[in-house]
């Protein structure tokens, strides 16, 4: 994950219209990007000009106030003519032992709710039990690896048609995946949101209503699951790692399904205790 992102300038063009690119998508203006980086809205318009190489502490600096995402970040080493300060270890590397070792026992501690790790595309590369339950029934081509977590979610023949409140809770997941969108600039994650965005919406749940019955004092919007005729009710919670320096480790999210009501956590401990 060290290479530029499709989406963004081509390095050819140098650092200054890479750091322009996402002072403006940003909304930053020069000023106020100088003002938070300690230096001046002159310098910062020569470096955007091209009419001035930024140190590479000052391209980190600049790139960290613009809130640029790590692997883009070496990105903007390359266009500076620096190398890549962050590395990009395959999750399967030995070097990352320790925290492949620390995701299972995190997610295995989880259980019996549900939990997993996604990356940068939400493909699954970590489960627990809780989690593999709910995919009872699944067709065995779309649980095929990579499982992609948006695409199992929203697919047809995937959880959609049992997800009882589906237009709900797929608004929500588009509306997760364009803020990711404008955040990384990714190309393949467009490709992933215009596919299952164009997925057709299953009547959810075999014509059950969306709305539970009674007032429900939700703290989240759930998602309300049919499995094996009982309706669970769930809100997921998302967790990333703090500063991380590997593009890999920067990029993997850990999401869990919280129990919404009580009678879903009791359902999970009888089913997974």
């Amino acid at each position: 994950m060290t290479t530029a992102p499709s989406g963004t300038a081509p390095a050819a063009e140098g650092v200054g219209p890479l750091l322009r690119a996402w002072r403006e998508q940003r909304r930053i203006s020069q000023l106020e990007l100088a003002l938070r980086a300690d230096s001046s809205a002159r310098h910062i318009s020569f470096i955007e000009t091209g009419r001035s190489r930024p140190s590479e502490e000052m391209v980190l600096r600049l790139a960290e106030h613009l809130d640029v995402p790590v692997r883009e970040r070496n990105a903007l080493l390359l266009a500076a003519g620096y190398a890549p300060r962050f590395p990009h270890t395959p999750l399967d590397d030995p070097a990352l032992e320790v925290l492949r070792d620390g995701i299972e026992r995190l997610i295995g501690g989880f259980e019996p709710y549900p939990a997993l790790v996604v990356d940068a595309m939400y493909d699954v590369v970590a489960a627990n039990r809780g989690v593999t339950m709910l995919f009872d029934g699944i067709p065995p081509a779309l649980l095929e690896p990579p499982l992609n977590a948006m695409r199992l979610t929203l697919h047809p023949q995937g959880l959609a048609p049992r997800i009882l409140n589906l237009r709900q809770w797929r608004g929500h997941l588009l509306e997760q995946m364009e803020r990711q969108i404008a955040l990384r600039r990714s190309a393949p994650l467009r490709a992933l949101y215009e596919e299952v965005a164009a997925f057709p919406v299953p009547e959810a749940g075999g014509g059950i209503a969306e709305e539970p019955q009674g007032p429900v004092a939700y703290f989240a919007l759930p998602m309300l699951l049919e499995h094996e005729g009982r309706t669970l009710s769930f809100v997921s919670s998302i967790s990333t790692f703090n500063t991380p320096m590997d593009v890999t480790v920067a990029e993997l999210a850990v999401e869990t399904l919280l129990p919404a009501d009580p009678a879903t956590a009791k359902y999970l401990q009888s089913r997974l205790s």
